[in-house]
């Protein structure tokens, strides 16, 4: 006859244990659910901040900003929390119009690559960016932001657009360091051209979508503050 050391302890019944995993998995949820609402606003004002200094960083003779939005040919007055192509207009102390700085993103080696970049209308050039998300490796592909021949490309890329105001004159475009002969070019770190095609690409494709919507809005852009 067992004793009660020799017995084996009854195991739980698979009822009770699906019933422990979904009360688990339940609470588990929640506290996601939770956490995510309570983070949500402070990622989206961290966000803000970023995008605020981009602004001004790209748009150095900006003094204020007002935002727009793209509705599908139109430029429509907005704020930060609308959702949709956003465009930031700059104006110096006078109200005037100095630039305008729009969002671009594109797949770089390692991830997405999310920039804030200056364009003037007045003269078709694109004249800076800044990083608002990147995943590249530190080293080679962060050299985006700190070296000078890349920089270089920037005094005034060219983003003119064509007679007809459709799209861009000229396809904007990475090329091999050291081969650039255009003002659209842009002339490729080496070692880092994978995320130096990236800039390339999310700048053409952003100034061929939103540049003819910004060169149909202009005065609008421009009498938006007197």
């Amino acid at each position: 006859m067992s004793t009660p050391e020799n017995q084996v302890p009854e195991l739980p019944s698979s009822a009770r244990l699906i019933s422990t995993l979904a009360t688990v998995a339940m609470i588990s949820g929640l506290l996601v659910v939770l956490v995510y609402e309570f983070t949500k606003p402070i990622i989206a004002e961290n966000q803000r901040r970023a995008t605020e200094r981009a602004i001004f960083k790209v748009l150095p003779k900006a003094k204020s900003r007002l935002t727009f939005v793209v509705e599908q040919d139109k430029l429509v007055l907005a704020d930060d929390k609308t959702v949709g192509e956003l465009v930031y207009a700059g104006y110096n102390q006078q109200n005037e119009l100095v630039g305008v700085a729009i969002n671009a993103a594109a797949q770089g080696y390692q991830g997405m690559i999310q920039i804030l970049y200056g364009y003037h209308p007045d003269n078709g050039c694109i004249t800076g960016f800044d990083v608002l998300k990147s995943t590249e490796t530190p080293g080679f592909g962060t050299k985006i932001t700190t070296d000078a021949g890349f920089l270089a490309n920037f005094k005034c890329l060219d983003a003119k657009l064509n007679v007809t105001q459709s799209a861009l004159a000229n396809k904007i475009k990475a090329v091999r360091h050291g081969t650039k002969q255009h003002d659209w070019q842009i002339d490729a770190i080496s070692g880092s051209t994978i995320t130096s095609n990236a800039i390339g690409r999310m700048l053409n494709k952003s100034a061929q979508a939103l540049h003819p919507v910004i060169a149909r809005n202009l005065e609008l852009l421009k009498q938006a503050r007197q």
